[in-house]
């Protein structure tokens, strides 16, 4: 393949003195140690000069790359990795290591603006960061392993996910040497990305353009490398535009002001978007898109796919489970099925599989083993696009009018980029969404009486009248059970402007691409909401009137068929495990049980565990906890207390079900413990601390955690709930307003949510200061007043003295001793032996050693003694003759000293 301008014998001259003078300078070199046999990866260290714009007489700008290698010599197929947004070459080293080890010489870099590269971000210029991609190939052509089409003409691929997916398309436009293609989670058209139907897309623009400006960037995904601060100012640094080009900085600021793009800003990040290139991208594209992906959506892959393939270029489409708003682990196959596409495309492999025309990810449940969301395949020959084989769903509902509020606050909650997880929970019956009464229409359909797969991106048409002559809406489709709990897929939004609406217009609404079945029995719900916390709505009031011109027309893609769970292994793999089983309970005579009966007689009892034990892994004799025994009455608070490593909080995990004991059994109001027991219903559970969505109220926080587990709103009780944790009229204001103990509460309050009869608690007084820590065990006693039973876990003794009634103490796996407090505090086989001066370490060591003493411990007042058969008088005739100074002797009454001579030291 050609470069799009005239090659020359200077240009070539020029690029072999390139890298002449790279090889000359700071060049660096590191060799991977080999694993499990591995050839071992060579990586070259080096700055690659870059002139900072077109035209430049010299170079001002330098480019951190490393280049990696594996094997023996000969030459092979180049692969350009590109890092995301707020990244650096760093995050592809593991990727590019394993590119090598197949073959591969490998380029990384990172872009202008970001890692130890100078220069200024400039969101893919064609004429700086994407100028700067052809001289990586010019590079490459000048190294003897890599394979060359041509003089000057290396074979290469380029993949890179979000910011350097969208370098890799255009790339393949600018420059014709690109052979082959894998972007992922990116954009085609920036400015339809940021500004869909002309509608600001604030939140994610901010994190963008602000963190940038502030002097570093955010990642593709939260918890990316933040972008170092410029080593020498610069005008554009000087007005806070942080690392970005001036201009960019100067669009943003301009429509976040306005709250809507303008034509200037459209045209800036289109020319910088691979739909400005459409017509040239004509190589191999693996388009990898994320279906919870609020930032870049499936639209933007499928026009991608559309004008790769009219350009008659071979294009596959996978739609993966994550993207920008989570992940799901699906990072390894991805990485496999980019391997093998360049294994066809650059390799020449013929039996290289490249996959399907089309795949996309579908949620089936949670594995119980590890927590995580189950995903199976779905696939077709080609790919369907977004509007294929659509059907009919009739709505009803009369024309709504509904407000735009003033300042367009408080808006409604869709995606909510860093909270994104939420939207993985959509494919799982569970999610998290917010329409304010009064600013919004809904429209829903009849009961399905048969389910629907939804793939691509159902239409509508609505009238729409706004008293202000435009309009501002955000149309979403939630999936509605049947009894009444909503899920909005992917959690998707499409925003919509509409002008010339003063006397009603008809629109047809395009609503988010998505991948979701529809079961039987459920409705579909059109909502149109005034607002979204995503994007930028009017500010000033306005009044809204929508009604319905037809029903949705849904696309359903039949050719797209889920594969089959793995048969192969199963076929003749459970007969021989069934033999193998039946084998195991003839030869050791034991049995696979269902769980055990309900146990009448401990129907009323919160808590009984007995004989309970869990070893460590891969370990036969060393044990978290074992043969542990302990039974909780209802009214009790009962402190879990012990060392660090004691085995509390194995013993919390088997309490709720999340792990399996090695023996014995916890039984909860006489039901054996499984994971995913009904009785677990019964338990409450707050661990280490609840995240809220810090804008909303203490209120909004709870009924949407509520809604998310599915059950009626009447079992909440959280009126009662919230009267126990006592936040009153604090419940009302937004969360981010609270003080830690505030938030500890009402934390306190979602675990007492349904009034569980069981309330286990791990550590609720962290962080707090002595008022709150004093409102926190008040808030405990209420609870348990009422009949039920808290199990708290932790380390402030002087705090569980007060607020427990009942103590089970653990050290090493073990119960030391469990009781009432004030049985175990004021227990008459500990004395406290007040003593004059300091007593040494070898004096005490043979008080522990005398007949009848179980412990001796160093306290502030003296020594703090156990004992098992010696008297007092006894004692103090020993101590007298050890020359102890003793000044008293009596019985000890604070908890710290019953804990620290019952685990013999110090905690």
């Amino acid at each position: 393949m050609k470069l799009r301008f005239p090659r020359s014998r200077g240009r070539r001259l020029l690029a072999a003195t390139a890298a002449v003078a790279v090889l000359a300078g700071a060049g660096t070199a590191a060799v991977a140690a080999a694993a499990d046999g591995d050839p071992p990866v060579h990586r070259e260290d080096r700055y690659l000069p870059m002139p900072v714009s077109p035209g430049a007489k010299k170079d001002g700008v330098r480019v951190d790359t490393s280049f990696f290698t594996a094997g023996g010599g000969g030459r092979r197929p180049a692969v350009l990795l590109a890092h995301g947004f707020g990244g650096s070459k760093d995050d592809l080293r593991e990727q590019a290591e394993e590119l090598a080890r197949s073959g591969y010489a490998v380029l990384t870099w990172s872009a202008r603006g970001f890692g130890r590269s100078s220069g200024r971000i400039g969101l893919n210029d064609p004429d700086r960061e994407v100028a700067d991609v052809s001289r990586l190939i010019d590079w490459l052509a000048a190294r003897p392993e890599v394979r060359l089409d041509a003089s000057g003409d290396p074979r290469v691929g380029i993949a890179g996910a979000s910011y350097g997916g969208a370098v890799a398309l255009l790339a393949a436009g600018h420059d014709k040497r690109v052979d082959a293609i894998a972007p992922q989670i990116t954009y085609w058209n920036l400015a339809d990305a940021l500004f869909p139907n002309d509608v600001f897309k604030k939140l994610w623009a901010g994190i963008f353009f602000t963190t940038g400006s502030a002097g570093s960037a955010t990642g593709a995904r939260p918890g990316a490398p933040a972008l170092p601060a410029p080593s020498a100012p610069s005008p554009a640094t000087a007005s806070g535009c942080g690392r970005f080009e001036a201009s960019l900085c100067a669009m943003y600021e301009r429509v976040a002001v306005a709250g809507k793009p303008d034509a200037q800003a459209r045209e800036l990040l289109e020319r910088r978007s691979p739909s400005a290139v459409a017509d040239r991208i004509k190589v191999p594209a693996l388009l990898v898109q994320g279906q919870s992906d609020s930032l870049f959506p499936l639209d933007q892959s499928d026009a991608a796919a559309r004008a790769v393939g009219r350009n008659g270029a071979p294009v596959s489409v996978d739609w993966i489970a994550g993207g920008h708003d989570s992940g799901v682990g699906e990072s390894d196959r991805v990485e496999r099925r980019t391997r093998a596409w360049f294994d066809r495309y650059l390799k020449d492999d013929g039996e290289a599989g490249t996959g399907p025309a089309f795949r996309v990810s579908r949620t089936g449940g949670i594995d119980t083993t590890d927590g995580k969301a189950r995903l199976r395949g779905a696939s077709g020959e080609r790919y369907p696009g977004l509007r294929h084989d659509t059907r009919p769903v009739p709505l009803a509902g009369r024309p709504q009018s509904f407000g735009n509020p003033a300042g367009g606050a408080p808006p409604a909650i869709s995606a909510v980029p860093g909270v994104g997880a939420v939207s993985q929970l959509s494919g799982l019956g569970l999610g998290l969404s917010l329409d304010f009464p009064g600013q919004h229409a809904r429209f829903d359909s009849a009961k399905l009486t048969e389910g629907i797969r939804v793939t691509g991106s159902p239409t509508v048409k609505v009238k729409v009248a706004s008293d202000t002559g435009e309009a501002v809406l955000f149309a979403k489709v939630y999936d509605i059970g049947p009894k009444g709990q909503q899920v909005l897929p992917g959690q998707l939004v499409t925003p919509v402007r509409v002008e010339g609406a003063k006397g009603g217009r008809t629109v047809e609404v395009t609503l988010p691409a998505i991948d979701h079945t529809f079961e039987s029995g459920h409705r579909m719900g059109l909502v149109l909401s005034a607002t979204d916390l995503g994007y930028a709505s009017p500010v000033r009031p306005a009044s809204y009137t929508v009604a319905l011109e037809g029903g949705l027309s849904v696309p359903t893609a039949p050719g797209v068929r889920t594969a089959s769970a793995a048969l192969p292994w199963w076929a003749w793999g459970l007969p021989l495990a069934g033999l193998a089983v039946a084998a195991g309970v003839l030869l050791t005579g034991r049995r696979r049980t269902t769980a055990p009966a309900p146990d009448p007689a401990l129907a009323g009892v919160p808590l009984q565990i007995t004989g309970l034990s869990k070893r460590y892994a891969k370990s036969a004799d060393r044990y978290a906890v074992r043969e542990l025994s302990f039974r909780v009455e209802r009214g009790q608070v009962l402190g879990l207390l012990g060392p660090n490593g004691a085995g509390k909080t194995t013993t919390l995990r088997m309490l709720m079900g999340l792990i399996r004991p090695d023996g014995g059994e916890v039984r909860v109001f006489g039901h054996a413990i499984r994971p995913g027991a009904p009785v677990l219903s019964r338990v409450g559970a707050f661990v280490e601390g609840a995240g809220f969505l810090p804008h909303l109220s203490g209120r909004a926080n709870l009924d949407l955690y509520w809604q998310a587990t599915g059950r009626p709103a009447g079992d909440a009780h959280i009126d009662e709930a919230l009267e126990i944790a006592g936040l009153g009229s604090a419940l009302e204001r937004a969360v981010r307003t609270y003080s830690q103990g505030m938030r500890q509460r009402l934390a306190i309050a979602q675990a007492m949510l349904g009034l569980p009869d069981l309330l286990i608690l791990d550590e609720p007084t962290n962080g707090l200061d002595p008022p709150q820590i004093r409102e926190m065990r008040e808030v405990m006693i209420r609870y348990a007043a009422a009949g039920r039973t808290v199990i708290v876990s932790s380390h402030l003794l002087s705090e569980v003295e007060q607020s427990c009634t009942h103590l089970v103490v653990m050290d090493r796996g073990q119960l030391v001793t469990a009781g009432p407090v004030a049985d175990i505090v004021g227990s008459g086989d500990t004395l406290l032996v007040g003593v004059e001066g300091t007593l040494s370490e070898p004096v005490v060591e043979k008080v522990a050693a005398l007949p009848g003493v179980v412990s001796a411990v160093r306290a502030d007042e003296g020594l703090l003694l156990r004992l098992d058969g010696l008297s007092a008088p006894e004692l103090l005739v020993e101590l007298v003759r050890l020359e102890v100074p003793v000044a008293r002797v009596g019985p000890h009454r604070r908890l710290e000293d019953a804990f620290l001579t019952l685990i013999g030291g110090p905690a």
